[in-house]
């Protein structure tokens, strides 16, 4: 059969080391490759896709709206921007949201914000940002600079100044920042993604809020891979008792389509003014009409099944053959294994089942609403592969 790989490998900037899988089509939680070779999704498309591949309600909202109106730019109005800004508000409690296309652009935007709110209320040389070591929010120069890992500092420099790098859990040391720098916010992850899929402690969040308010910065919460239910609730400050000024988010918000958001509290909801942001298809009607289905079916019932499946996958796997340890919040779970990761995700893969990394770890990010039979069969294969791969 005719492949794509050699096009692909040939046309295609070489920035990513693909699994040698070339896939086609899927249905919900199952992808098939170009030889008709079937797996279960256990990453939907790094946490993209929120209720699995070709998933019905939101197919049929973006081809409903690519039948009216694919785009009109943000010099005019549109139902599906105003509509899923609305309910996000409606469901955080937040006033106003600026749509992107990406968690990185929804962080630059977070960081103009904490910059431009510090120059207006505090002056311009209060302009640094906090964040925290072994953090991840994005590719771009900035977003880079505010990545809280050095393997991401060293190619691009000079990088944007102003970051500033505190240890996870440590509020002394976070304080000492404080105390040391004229700071405009904190720019953190509740658990930490691509640095190994590592919760914050509580108490140490509940903390960083407390300073927030004590040295008067804004708290920016990165929920781009944690949120939109992601974490088993609609965005995972929800489970640490807090109210932050600011979210971003992206990922799982669009459902296969590019999109990102910056949400803006009460403290920040008219610090960014006409002209001073913007993107082109930021509030794209066919993409926010897509997250709309998506967000509308979040419930707090649906919500509590994702919290099951994720307690079964702690049960099934904590303490199993090869297993060191399982970190993580509802449907984001990193697996620290005594064999190589690497090797087990390439097992798993050819056994039809497709985890991914994080650091040292496999990384599982299911469709939300996997069924419960696919899940098993899945978490099965991957308990053997672990076991096999300890030995």
């Amino acid at each position: 059969m005719n492949t794509f790989k050699k096009i692909d490998d040939n046309f295609v900037a070489n920035t990513y080391t693909r699994f040698n899988v070339e896939l086609v089509k899927g249905k919900g939680s199952y992808l098939y490759d170009v030889n008709g070779k079937e797996y279960i999704d256990l990453n939907s498309g790094i946490a993209v896709n929120t209720f699995g591949i070709s998933d019905k309600v939101w197919a049929k909202a973006v081809k409903k709206q690519l039948g009216k109106l694919q785009h009109a730019s943000n010099l005019y109005y549109t139902e599906p921007c105003a509509l899923l800004a609305k309910t996000l508000c409606d469901k955080t409690g937040a006033k106003k949201v600026f749509f992107s296309n990406s968690g990185a652009e929804a962080n630059e935007c977070a960081i103009k914000c904490a910059r431009l709110w510090a120059s207006n209320n505090k002056g311009k040389e209060y302009f640094n940002v906090i964040t925290l070591k072994n953090s991840f929010h994005g590719r771009t120069i900035t977003t880079l600079s505010a990545n809280g890992q050095e393997v991401f500092h060293k190619d691009f420099t000079p990088l944007t100044e102003g970051f500033l790098y505190a240890e996870p859990n440590d509020l002394n040391g976070l304080e000492e920042l404080l105390k040391q720098n004229k700071c405009a916010g904190i720019l953190m992850e509740l658990v930490q993604g691509e640095g190994g899929v590592l919760p914050l402690d509580k108490d140490f969040v509940l903390g960083v809020k407390k300073l927030c308010d004590k040295y008067n910065v804004l708290l920016m919460i990165d929920e781009v891979q944690t949120g939109n239910g992601r974490t088993g609730t609609l965005y995972a400050y929800q489970q640490f008792g807090i109210i932050p000024d600011v979210v971003s988010t992206a990922k799982g918000l669009g459902g296969g389509l590019p999109l990102g958001a910056t949400i803006f509290f009460e403290k920040t909801e008219n610090v960014l003014t006409a002209g001073l942001h913007g993107s082109t298809f930021g509030g794209n009607p066919v993409a926010t009409a897509g997250a709309l289905s998506i967000i509308q079916r979040l419930t707090p019932e649906f919500l509590s099944e994702i919290n099951k499946k994720s307690e079964y996958i702690f049960s099934e796997l904590s303490g199993a053959k090869g297993v060191k340890s399982v970190s993580g919040l509802g449907l984001m779970i990193g697996i620290e294994t005594v064999g190589d990761a690497g090797k087990i995700i390439a097992d798993c893969i050819a056994k039809g089942v497709l985890p991914i990394k994080a650091k040292n770890k496999v990384r599982l990010l299911p469709a939300l609403n996997i069924p419960w039979d696919t899940l098993k069969i899945a978490v099965e294969i991957l308990k053997q592969t672990i076991k096999e791969n300890c030995q």
